[in-house]
């Protein structure tokens, strides 16, 4: 960047102003979508059992996730940890990042309006595949990247010229 943090932090508001009007997300919508997910992913045969057997607090999860979420989607900042060591020592492979965007396109598609679901799914998927290759190089394992099932992927129209959809009399997250 240019060394100069007030140019720096007006760019980056920029940026965010820009997110906040292209797609209605958020912080105060971001909670939504993450306690939706994992209300889902808690009943589901193939993912409980992982976050079962790891997440002792939700509440502090959540907190932690929202903040994550706010640092994808919105850059705030606001999470301070390394998801790939959280994630390396997990007993998670394909399938489970397979079912983690289903439930996480079903759950998107279901509490949000379209534009923020379309930018939550896209992100989703870059942190899936980044986070299933690196377990995969950490297991010294190659793998070529892969086409993920179209179940989790929005419709095409629903990213596709609908800002009025990310007005405030949208459904909120």
């Amino acid at each position: 960047m240019s060394g100069n943090p007030e140019a720096e932090a007006g760019a980056r508001n920029l940026l965010v102003e820009d997110i906040v009007a292209r797609t209605g997300i958020d912080d105060e919508m971001i909670d939504g979508p993450v306690r939706s997910f994992y209300a889902a992913a808690r009943q589901d045969p193939l993912l409980a059992p992982v976050f079962e057997s790891k997440v002792e607090d939700w509440e502090a999860h959540f907190a932690r996730l929202d903040a994550f979420w706010s640092s994808v989607a919105l850059m705030s900042g606001r999470y301070h940890g390394q998801p790939m060591a959280k994630h390396v020592a997990l007993p998670i492979d394909t399938p489970h990042f397979d079912r983690w965007l289903e439930i996480f396109a079903e759950t998107v598609q279901r509490v949000c309006p379209p534009l923020a679901a379309a930018d939550f799914l896209d992100r989703a998927h870059r942190i899936a595949d980044s986070l299933e290759l690196g377990i995969a190089f950490h297991k010294n394992e190659i793998r070529p990247k892969r086409v993920r099932p179209p179940r989790t992927f929005l419709p095409a129209e629903a990213g596709e010229g609908r800002q009025e959809e990310a007005s405030s009399a949208a459904p909120r997250c």
